[in-house]
């Protein structure tokens, strides 16, 4: 993979085919890893090349970490409560040029509430096509999921990597 530094200006969507959401975060002193599914993604580069807006969309409600029983307790009112809340939304609310890519702050709508987020996305290309990578880490108690922290770690880090292309 090589660094992008600029691309054309416009509106390049996710091939959500090709994109995907990962997670880690701290369980009973292991790590837990999960996917989730990437249903919508976008980023909007200015005339100068630079990253201007970083939309995306994951669906929750399919979350899997691999095991049955914690992805049903996920579900539960005081964690993702994905019955009533199985989208998770993140719109960019400010991007700035940092090393190897831009850091990125926005707005991140889960569990029927808000909060700020902050991360890094990298642009690169790989076999000829452009490629996306967001990294960030969330304070889960940010969104109100309540738990001891011997259970649940405070933070998930999140990786969004998606192939993207201008329509």
């Amino acid at each position: 993979m090589t660094a992008t530094k600029t691309l054309t200006t416009g509106v390049w969507q996710a091939d959500l085919t090709r994109s995907s959401a990962s997670f880690q975060v701290g369980n009973l002193g292991r790590k837990a890893h999960g996917t989730v599914p990437v249903t919508a993604g976008s980023v909007e580069i200015d005339a100068n090349g630079q990253l201007q807006g970083v939309h995306g969309t994951l669906d929750l409600g399919a979350i899997d970490t691999g095991i049955a029983k914690r992805d049903l307790d996920l579900r539960k009112p005081s964690l993702l409560d994905l019955d009533r809340h199985p989208v998770m939304t993140f719109t960019a609310t400010s991007c700035r040029p940092a090393q190897n890519g831009w850091e990125v702050t926005g707005t991140l709508h889960a569990r029927g509430t808000s909060t700020e987020l902050g991360g890094f996305v990298e642009l690169s290309t790989r076999d000829g096509e452009t490629v996306m990578t967001a990294t960030a880490r969330l304070d889960r108690r940010t969104l109100g999921i309540r738990a001891p922290r011997f259970m649940i770690g405070a933070f998930v880090d999140i990786t969004v990597t998606a192939v993207i292309s201008r329509p």
